[in-house]
């Protein structure tokens, strides 16, 4: 029963932080939309909600290392494995501008996904070619205009903490532009947000990692096969 209630309270304040999230990011789209038209003022407020929500979770301590591998003056393809909701949580600690790429369903999410749109992320709408081609369109804009890109490379949420076969876009894409890829792992974040309940019942330590970018200057655009699988293995290696 204690944790039932407990669990009650932490979504309850995590809504309520949600909620503030939204209304602080309308506010400095709007105050910022005349010399801000990336959206960087609204994006930092992610910043906040992510340490309140990690700082207010007894069940949840954070690890995270390799922050020295980011160069913010650059512009990057960020790859990353998916395991849970508890990424988009984790991922705002590396405390960078960047989009993400999410699947359109999210954007629906009242509070989260509208502030998902105010930040101007990218819509993927999944099996749709048309969307597909879209998202790399718009990646590469942001990408020219630098704005680093994030991209789930398995496409979906692993059912295990074993990585996925990743699909090739993002890594075509991190040539074609002439970007570094940043490789960024997650580490027990599934078991940070109970899949199938709403119960926190166990103290998780989720970690995030950011390992040394791997540059793209020396690959061919036929290359993409040989840099998907380094950045596959990177990931594994950890």
């Amino acid at each position: 029963m204690k944790k039932i209630l407990l669990s009650i309270l932490i979504w309850f304040y995590i809504c309520v932080l949600t909620i503030i999230l939204y209304f602080a990011v309308l506010l400095c789209a709007a105050l910022s939309y005349p010399f801000d038209k990336k959206r960087t003022l609204a994006h930092r407020q992610c910043f906040w909600w992510s340490d309140a929500v990690i700082a207010l979770n007894p069940f949840w301590k954070i690890d995270i290392s390799g922050l020295n591998n980011i160069d913010k003056k650059r512009t990057y393809v960020i790859i990353a494995n998916h395991q849970s909701l508890g990424d988009i949580v984790l991922a705002y600690q590396i405390k960078m501008q960047f989009k993400w790429v999410a699947k359109k369903s999210l954007f629906k999410i009242p509070f989260i996904g509208w502030s998902l749109s105010l930040t101007k992320h990218i819509k993927l709408e999944r099996g749709n070619f048309g969307s597909i081609k879209k998202v790399y369109r718009e990646a590469a804009q942001w990408l020219r205009g630098g704005m680093s890109v994030l991209f789930f490379p398995e496409g979906t949420r692993s059912e295990t903490k074993e990585i996925g076969d990743f699909r090739n876009g993002a890594f075509k894409l991190a040539i074609k532009e002439h970007v570094p890829i940043l490789p960024i792992v997650f580490e027990d974040t599934g078991t940070a947000i109970p899949k199938g309940s709403w119960i926190f019942s166990a103290k998780t330590t989720a970690k995030l990692k950011i390992m040394p970018a791997l540059e793209t200057a020396h690959y061919q655009a036929s290359d993409f096969a040989k840099l998907r699988d380094l950045a596959r293995s990177v990931l594994e290696k950890k």
